[in-house]
């Protein structure tokens, strides 16, 4: 058996060598060629899986070590017989995190305070709905929407658009990106929504570049519609629009989902699909080497101090997004590589915080947080 995995995939080598042929390459240059006596691949976003990588291939299992499979032509593989799977939810805790990092970081530029502030969130899947709670811990009140969901559940928990844009002080978006069906999101983001939304508000978009309509957004940002914005993600990536790079407020290469937790979770959850397909006796595989976090024990000194002062400060020791908007604005022209060399991020669920002088808004916001927490009672 042969297989064809992209060499960026963490802690997948070495996992099939006594099972099959492993070919490791770069996941943009996989081509006709490498695929065409492959049995299976496990890719990332940067392949582009459709009839002209896959007619007249052997490739009988695709698995992407990725939320979104938009890169994978759904429709040609399964007329073609080629099973495919993604990894859903594997990186949500890494986008939560980002996102986390986001909102902690903006009121040191606003000089505003998340009580009494509203967060909308579109599309409440595996990451909105962490993003949901996570907010909710910090204070904000957490406007939903996900059309599709309200209709299977019913709109008890959802707010429509319009009241969402209009309402929120900020906006964060987390859809799939699709062309197709009775909500399609590929700019979802235009002049309309922008027009809607709330003066001076802030807009977030970690989900996929195409669903932001970047001329739109740049309008909405010159002219004052918007007073910030932050993308993880952006239209013609790895090409970046410079005039909208210095118009945002926060601007990274499309790391939210790379902690090292989100990659290790996109690999097992491939490495055991294609165990399930072939038959391979690994059904149960999870990496041996995730690196520990640096300083997994934190501590919180609530005496007489700000809680956000306090939250921002312990959260920061795990991940400060700033630092990765710095570099970015320092090597924009090394969108793939600093991708490629993404340092070791390890979320929340990796820490202990030991928190003293707490009255009790400590433990419940850490907590909101995923941080594992400790009270006084340790010292």
């Amino acid at each position: 058996m042969k297989l064809v995995v992209d060499h960026k995939i963490p802690f997948i080598g070495g996992v099939f060598e006594a099972k099959a042929v492993v070919v490791y390459l770069p996941g943009d240059a996989i081509g006709p060629a490498d695929v065409k006596d492959a049995d299976g691949l496990i890719v990332r976003t940067r392949t582009k899986c459709n009839r002209a990588l896959l007619e007249g291939s052997a490739v009988k299992f695709i698995a992407t070590a990725t939320i979104g499979y938009d890169h994978i032509d759904t429709g040609w593989c399964d007329a073609a017989g080629i099973t495919w799977t993604n990894a859903p939810g594997c990186n949500s805790g890494s986008v939560e995190q980002y996102i986390v990092s986001v909102l902690l970081s903006l009121p040191g530029f606003r000089g505003a305070d998340p009580a009494g502030k509203t967060l909308g969130i579109i599309g409440v899947g595996n990451v909105g709905t962490k993003v949901a709670r996570a907010a909710a811990a910090l204070g904000y009140k957490v406007l939903l929407n996900d059309p599709p969901r309200a209709d299977k559940e019913g709109d008890a928990a959802f707010t429509v658009l319009d009241k969402v844009l209009e309402t929120a002080d900020i906006v964060t978006i987390h859809v799939p990106l699709s062309d197709h069906g009775k909500y399609p999101t590929r700019h979802l983001a235009d002049d309309g929504l922008f027009s809607a939304m709330k003066q001076g508000a802030v807009f977030i978009n970690t989900s996929r570049g195409e669903v932001v309509h970047e001329e739109a957004l740049k309008r909405a940002l010159r002219y004052g519609k918007l007073s910030e914005a932050v993308l993880d993600v952006f239209e013609h990536e790895p090409a970046v629009d410079r005039e909208l790079l210095s118009l945002l407020t926060i601007a990274t290469p499309h790391i939210a989902g790379y902690s090292t937790d989100g990659k290790a979770n996109g690999t097992a959850m491939s490495v055991r699909a294609a165990s399930r397909f072939f038959g391979l006796g690994m059904d149960q595989w999870t990496p041996a080497d995730v690196p520990a976090p640096g300083e997994p024990e934190l501590f919180a000194d609530g005496a007489e101090r700000d809680a956000m002062e306090v939250t921002r400060e312990v959260y920061g020791m795990t991940y400060d997004v700033l630092e990765d908007h710095e570099n970015f604005m320092a090597r924009m022209d090394q969108f793939e590589k600093l991708r490629g060399d993404y340092r070791v991020r390890r979320e929340p669920p990796a820490y202990h915080v030991r928190v003293f002088n707490d009255d009790g808004k400590y433990r419940e916001i850490f907590e909101g947080l995923g941080f594992d927490v400790i009270g006084d009672s340790c010292f």
